[in-house]
């Protein structure tokens, strides 16, 4: 909108503002109409997006489907296992099935994974850690599920995320039974009110190929204790304030400490090792007198498990199922201050601590997997 020179000369100064007004309010109209037609493009955009991201999955999952049907006809497994193994060096749950596979399969019991053969027995599902769609697709005949639980992880990781949730609806849906790997697992999902299907609790065990006994060293009342720890995830729940104040004020003269594994801190003091696979770890493991750990509400630490089965007594946090999996192995503690008297309690009677340990095998927990799973050796 303008005006020319003859016009402009007799407009009032009260008319050439309200002019301009009606040109900044159109111009404002332009800008808007411009806004909503960018937005509308930019929803279409992000909804074609989401469009194709979904086609993608579907196709995805209907190719693991056809590749599972195809591997199951030349398999002739008794059972079932579904579970999404990641490369190591990974977590405990990884280490336990792969141990738990490789005990059933020495038995001569072939267990088939992410896949349904006709064979099947009975179908062990692990937490969430599967692809519920694939299972659905590939469930076509009354067969017994039983469901292996952590957690609650709200109580473990210190936040609910909606998983636990996820892990209940998933055991409504396809259980028969659960397996818990603690009491204290059990009891902390009855107290939170996941109303999961009944079943035993049944320990980790370590592969006894990798995790052998170390031979037994007297240590001298002046060396240093070698202390050690270990964890792949860096959540701080796994004990970061602990490793801090360990770092700070650990006495060298009296403790030789070793963290393997991943933190949210850089040590200054103590030896760091990076994740490395159960085979390195193990002969880590060998090299120590003492196991550390310091995880809050961790339901049953295959890191615990891993060296008590080499022959280490354990310094361990009264949280969660350490104290079961300890008993009279180890000495508890509730604060970083108390860790240095432990350790010299273990120093003191070290034979009688290892003495001690006492821990599932993998013979006997593969056993009690096949009970509740209704399959006979």
């Amino acid at each position: 909108m303008y005006c020319s020179e003859e016009v402009a000369s007799t407009v009032t100064p009260m008319a050439s503002l309200q002019m301009t007004n009606i040109e900044h309010r159109t111009s404002n109209v332009g800008h808007r109409m411009e806004s909503v037609q960018g937005s509308k493009f930019n929803v279409g955009r992000s909804m074609f997006a989401v469009s194709i991201r979904r086609i993608r999955k579907r196709l995805a999952l209907a190719g693991k489907v056809r590749r599972s049907r195809r591997e199951a006809l030349s398999l002739n497994a008794r059972i079932a296992l579904f579970h999404d193994f990641a490369p190591p060096p990974t977590g405990g749950g990884h280490q336990f099935l792969r141990a738990l596979v490789a005990e059933w399969e020495r038995e001569g019991i072939e267990v088939a994974v992410n896949c349904l053969p006709d064979s099947a027995e009975a179908v062990l599902i692990n937490s969430f850690n599967f692809t519920p769609e694939l299972l659905r697709r590939l469930l076509d005949r009354k067969i017994r599920v039983v469901h292996r639980v952590d957690g609650p992880l709200q109580v473990y990781r210190g936040f609910d995320d909606g998983t636990d949730q996820h892990i209940a609806e998933l055991n409504r849906e396809f259980a028969d039974a659960t397996v818990f790997q603690s009491e204290f697992s059990r009891s902390e999902n009855e107290r939170i009110g996941f109303d999961l299907a009944r079943g035993p609790i049944i320990r980790n065990a370590s592969d006894p190929t990798i995790f052998r006994r170390n031979e037994f060293e007297q240590i001298g009342p002046q060396t240093p204790l070698r202390v050690v720890a270990a964890s792949w995830s860096d959540n701080p729940n796994k004990g970061l304030d602990v490793f801090k104040w360990i770092d700070a004020n650990l006495d060298p003269s009296r403790f030789a400490f070793t963290f393997i594994g991943r933190a949210q801190m850089n040590f200054q003091n103590c030896r760091h090792v990076p994740a490395i696979p159960s085979s390195e770890l193990a002969e880590e493991l060998r090299q120590h007198d003492v196991f550390l750990t310091a995880s809050l509400n961790d339901p049953c630490s295959n890191s615990v498990l891993e060296a008590l089965t080499v022959g280490l007594p354990c310094v361990y946090r009264s949280s969660g199922g350490h104290p079961e999996l300890v008993g009279a192995a180890g000495v508890g503690f509730n604060h970083p201050e108390e860790i240095p008297s432990a350790m010299e309690r273990i120093r003191s009677d070290l034979t009688e601590f290892r003495e001690n340990i006492q821990v599932p095998s993998i013979e006997s927990v593969a056993e009690e997997y096949l009970k509740v799973l209704c399959v006979h050796p």
